[in-house]
């Protein structure tokens, strides 16, 4: 999904007065700690990535207890005051949702982003560092549109050089895939073959 500029930059919303204009909105917005922003429909391209992924990742999980969300479902960032749409959520074993918003979850397993020019910056910056604060993540998928490349950020659990001793910190670790190899989700013991990703059946 595309951002545009805050609906109100000038002021601040409370999140139950965003709640009340999201449930009547006909455009879907996110929630930045007090500011309202408006997100924008995405290319065709990006919608039929975003389909075809929910498809393979939905045949992947059929015998697992997860479910695959579309861009409608809310995801809440307690700790940060955040709130987004995600292109698509897996969300495992239960549903949790917030404590100020009962159509928002909380627990996402994994969060796929379709990468697009207007949103790529804030897909692996800002929104990423909220998306870690979520404790259920484990792994983030980035999808390019121009190029067959999709990006796999997966949690582990450990000690951090440097820090405190006896502090657990959590790390992130990128794999890169592309033609040919097959993605590896670890989360839900899943393995996708990337040219079924990016297969076009209506490509000429």
């Amino acid at each position: 999904m595309m951002l545009l500029m805050p609906a109100e930059p000038a002021t601040r919303t409370r999140y139950a007065d965003y709640l009340e204009r999201e449930r009547i909105a006909a455009t879907k917005h996110e929630f930045v700690d007090g500011l309202v922003i408006a997100m924008a429909g995405g290319s065709p391209e990006h919608a039929r990535l975003a389909g075809s992924l929910a498809r393979l990742l939905g045949n992947a999980t059929t015998d697992r207890p997860c479910a695959v969300f579309s861009s409608d479902l809310r995801v809440r960032i307690v700790e940060t005051n955040r709130s987004t749409y995600p292109d698509l959520t897996v969300v495992c074993d239960r549903r949790e949702t917030a404590p100020d918003d009962s159509e928002a979850i909380v627990n996402p397993t994994i969060i796929v982003e379709v990468l697009s020019d207007s949103t790529e910056a804030d897909d692996r910056g800002e929104k990423f560092a909220h998306y870690r604060r979520l404790a259920s993540l484990r792994e983030y998928v980035l999808v390019a549109q121009k190029t067959q490349r999709v990006e796999v950020y997966h949690r582990e659990a450990g000690r951090e050089a440097g820090r405190e001793a006896g502090r657990e910190t959590d790390r992130w670790v990128l794999t890169e895939y592309g033609p040919g190899m097959r993605v590896e989700l670890s989360s839900i013991e899943a393995q996708i073959p990337v040219d079924d990703i990016y297969r076009d059946p209506l490509a000429g």
